[in-house]
């Protein structure tokens, strides 16, 4: 039986929750009892699609991906990110992108970026029953806007992050993620906020932590994110493997015995 969104908020100051991101069903499968989020991030268009950045991901391709995760899993709670202009064009437009995450996808839960620019579409749709996960501090869907460093650093720009937080909250945002902004404003906010707040770039004083899954796996050896943890050398080791079945292969070793 899924973990659901009661049970992950009343997880708030007891236990941290675990997130990972996760775009097919095989991948699901290993993961689904390890953590308590699986997070189909648009993140996917990086690092599943090869593109410089999250924008050219649409919304036919996230309810693809979140259709797999949602097949190959049965446990962990389900969320999906409403990609680049899938939302912020309309109410109407944000209603309907979720809505389908949600029937389509299976989604539990739907994440979007921005702060108080973003309030009437977090009321439009929790209004409507649908849970909203917000999204601040860097916020890549704004890449050419704000680049990738790090946001909140001087005392307007975490005075702003904190009211955008309340905003969200007060519309009806069920939990926050905060990206990459200093370690004791993500402390303050998760304290400030009854929402649950995961983390990533952001230290350990959220109530969770998200990481992607080719950071963790080691799955992209030349790159690895400031903020990101290898857990193991996949890619390495998936060169391995190929470069011994290749050698097999060539030397006719293969299923030779």
């Amino acid at each position: 039986m899924r973990l659901d969104l009661k049970t992950l908020r009343d997880m708030k100051g007891k236990t941290p929750i675990c997130a990972v991101t996760c775009y097919d069903a095989a991948m699901a499968r290993l993961l689904d009892q390890e953590v308590d989020v699986l997070l189909v991030g648009d993140s996917l268009a990086m690092v599943v699609q090869g593109h410089d950045n999250t924008l050219p991901v649409t919304l036919e391709e996230m309810i693809y991906h979140t259709r797999m995760v949602a097949r190959g899993s049965t446990h962990a709670f389900l969320l999906a990110d409403l990609p680049f202009l899938s939302y912020q064009t309309s109410v109407e437009d944000a209603v309907r992108s979720a809505g389908r995450l949600l029937k389509e996808g299976g989604a539990q839960m739907v994440k979007l970026e921005g702060g108080r620019a973003v309030v009437p579409q977090v009321t439009a749709l929790a209004g409507y029953g649908i849970p909203v996960m917000g999204h601040l501090g860097l916020t890549p869907q704004s890449v050419h806007a704000i680049g990738y460093g790090k946001q909140g650093k001087d005392s307007a720009a975490a005075q702003t992050l904190l009211s955008d937080a309340a905003a969200l909250e007060q519309a009806g945002a069920a939990m926050l993620l905060l990206e990459n902004i200093p370690h004791d404003l993500a402390e303050q906010v998760s304290r400030q906020s009854s929402l649950p707040t995961i983390g990533i770039g952001a230290g350990p004083g959220c109530d969770g932590q998200v990481q992607v899954l080719h950071d963790l796996a080691g799955w992209i050896p030349d790159f690895t994110p400031r903020h990101a943890v290898k857990y193991m050398e996949g890619g390495k080791a998936l060169q391995e493997a190929a470069r011994r079945y290749a050698q097999d292969v060539r030397e006719r070793k293969f299923l030779s015995k």
